[in-house]
């Protein structure tokens, strides 16, 4: 509820940007004191009318009373210091990092290497490899030695010895013994990026060139390359096994759906009956199309593969989710990259591959506003820091000022040594181990020089980019109304039981059940089963019994859903007339229902278990209403009614 709350305001209101500030503007009002400009609210105005439900709201006064609510929550959160938070400040850094992505350099070279993804992942490879484990902190004679002993096993290949024996003989991967270093059958971004690039560069049968990664020295062979399976689009019935106390054993049910579809059940009308999975129930099951892969539910995926025929249904499937029905309604072709684009630069951005980006990003910004070098970092900062460092313990001690020197300069910034010690001492906590403080070192230079770069283009992309300051204040403002909102409604509310209960005791009659029956509700599979239910029933019998009489192994005709329920939930036929005792017979979905009314309940009022959510979701707005009223009584607002006149004027 709070995170959509954030996404409303968002759209709702957009701030007014500190580049447009700068230029001669009108003054709309102050609040005590600070600004407010009329283009400001002109701008959202116009952008967000259609966004705003109450019709009373969309007149200029009424939207104007709900912009100075917008604005008194932001003064009163800075006045709270919540934009001076930790938590604040990172997730501000988080979507300033992902904005800047539109505008930084590093976008052409991302869709490069998703294009080269794209066309690899038209292929799986199947093959084997030899490891010779050797880190990128091994000292010079180790990795020699190590590339010497991969060197030599690939000649021994290449002379045609069996590769799975070399690898059970040499390969230092874990359980190379048992498996001969066989690794099946994998695509793009299932192994690290030169390892792949290996692998899709070598023909089948072939050996590759020996090739180095964080692991080590590695040599692959390449058995198969096979077209990767296009996409498929199913329907599917769930009956889910976590779903509380059920009323009905949920293996049983889905067997009985199954034999259902086999004596010709539609099965658009049971998935909508009685489908757990109510997106897909409300389109007769239809789920979006897929590839192995991209479901968390691998038996799923494997027995939809084995579907062959359009029109082909699975047996009941059990994953992690519940137990499934799967009908096999498309095979599509495969997509293409402007379809995959968005998926294959996520990726991309977020792998191995990042770091070709980020080495191209870095030469484009040094590039552009100019870059160099002052002083070696490595000679002083190898004595400076202790060997500590690589236990994530190394305190910084200020730098002497006849020590202090600049690293490197970026337009008009000077990047010191002060600066990089203080990235020391906090990256080191977070990093990977090392085990040699010089490998370590150079390594945070590196992320340190990278930083430097993107935090220094960001900054003049702010100034220099109405649009993007003009959406990124809008997020800082979006954060702020979020967080203290959070805090002074939301928390209150939540931590506030004795309000709750006091505010429920005092409301308690908005909250009422409406007429509700215990009923035990009857699906027949035709007409005349569903008469033989009515006669069942009459006779006493119970649900158990008439199941049991009317459902064989090989043929289900009647399903049980007992339970309480309001008059107008779906599960009862439309129009069911409302008394004790057995219904008439009522067509629904296919199918007939008939039901046994145990009790008829009369409306009363809801305990507050039962209603928790509304009643909290209520209380808040309570204490909302009288937070403005404290807030337009702590700021003093004045507007400038000849401004305020000149903007009716203008969105007349």
């Amino acid at each position: 509820m709070m995170k959509k709350f954030l996404s409303l305001f968002i759209l709702v209101f957009l701030s007014a940007t500190t580049v447009f500030s700068q230029n001669k503007k009108e003054v709309l009002m102050t609040i005590n004191g600070k600004p407010v400009y009329t283009n400001e609210f002109k701008r959202v105005y116009k952008k967000n009318l259609d966004l705003v439900q109450d019709e009373s709201q969309k007149d200029i006064d009424g939207y104007l009373e709900l912009f100075i609510d917008y604005k008194l929550k932001i003064a009163e959160a800075q006045a709270q210091g919540l934009d001076q938070e930790s938590a604040y400040k990172s997730e501000f850094s988080k979507y300033r990092d992902q904005l800047s992505r539109n505008y930084l350099f590093e976008d052409k070279v991302t869709e490069e290497l998703a294009k080269e993804a794209y066309e690899r992942g038209k292929f799986d490879i199947a093959a084997s490899h030899i490891l010779i484990r050797v880190d990128y902190e091994s000292v010079p004679q180790d990795t020699l030695a190590a590339y010497n002993k991969i060197k030599s096993i690939r000649e021994k290949a290449l002379k045609g010895e069996d590769f799975t024996a070399l690898a059970k003989t040499y390969s230092e991967e874990p359980g190379a013994k048992e498996r001969g270093g066989d690794l099946g059958y994998f695509s793009v971004f299932t192994m690290v990026y030169p390892f792949e690039t290996a692998a899709y560069n070598t023909p089948v049968g072939e050996i590759s060139e020996i090739v180095r990664t964080s692991f080590g020295y590695h040599i692959i062979k390449v058995k198969d390359r096979r077209a990767k399976l296009p996409k498929i689009g199913v329907s599917h019935i769930m009956i889910s096994d976590k779903k509380g106390a059920r009323t009905f054993n949920p293996e049983e049910r889905i067997n009985e759906i199954y034999t259902m579809l086999k004596q010709g059940e539609s099965f658009e009308s049971l998935a909508k009956q009685f489908s757990d999975d109510k997106n897909s129930a409300v389109k007769g099951g239809k789920l979006n199309p897929f590839t192995k892969g991209d479901l968390r539910a691998s038996e799923f995926e494997d027995a939809a593969y084995d579907l062959k025929t359009i029109g082909d249904i699975s047996k009941p499937v059990k994953t992690d989710f519940g137990w499934h029905i799967i009908r096999l309604d498309e095979k599509l072709p495969m997509e293409t990259f402007e379809e995959q684009k968005q998926m294959l630069e996520k990726k991309v951005s977020e792998g191995d591959r990042s770091k070709l980006v980020t080495t191209a990003t870095n030469n484009k910004i040094k590039q552009k506003y100019g870059f160099k070098k002052e002083a070696s970092f490595l000679p002083y900062f190898d004595t400076y820091v202790g060997d500590d460092v690589l236990k994530r313990k190394w305190v910084m001690e200020p730098i002497p000022a006849s020590e202090e020197k600049t690293l490197f300069t970026i337009g008009d910034r000077k990047v010191g040594y002060t600066d990089f010690a203080k990235f020391i001492e906090n990256r080191q906590r977070t990093t990977r181990p090392y085990k040699q403080k010089e490998a370590f070192l150079v390594e945070l230079y590196n992320e340190f020089e990278t930083e430097q770069l993107k935090d220094y283009f960001k900054e003049r992309l702010e100034v220099d980019n109405e649009e993007y300051a003009a959406v990124l204040n809008e997020y800082r403002d979006g954060l702020l109304i979020f967080d203290v909102m959070n805090k002074n409604i939301w928390q209150k509310a939540k931590n506030d039981s004795l309000g709750l209960d006091e505010y429920y005791s005092k409301t308690k009659t908005d909250y009422q059940w409406k007429q509700r029956v215990d009923a035990d509700i009857y699906s027949a599979t035709s007409e005349s089963i569903a008469k033989q239910i009515q006669t069942m029933l009459a006779e006493g019998k119970t649900a158990e019994e008439i199941k049991a009489s009317l459902n064989t192994e090989e043929k289900v005709n009647v399903l049980i859903t007992p339970g309480l329920f309001e008059i107008d939930q779906h599960e009862l036929p439309k129009n069911l007339a409302i008394k004790q005792g057995v219904s008439s017979i009522y067509p629904n979905n296919d199918s007939f229902v008939v039901v046994n009314i145990k009790e008829v309940l009369a409306p009363g009022v809801k305990a507050l278990d039962e209603v928790k959510g509304k009643v909290l979701s209520n209380y808040q707005n309570d204490i909302e209403a009288s937070w403005m009223e404290s807030l337009r009584s702590k700021y003093k607002v004045d507007i400038n009614n000849k401004a305020l006149k000149r903007i009716k004027r203008d969105l007349k």
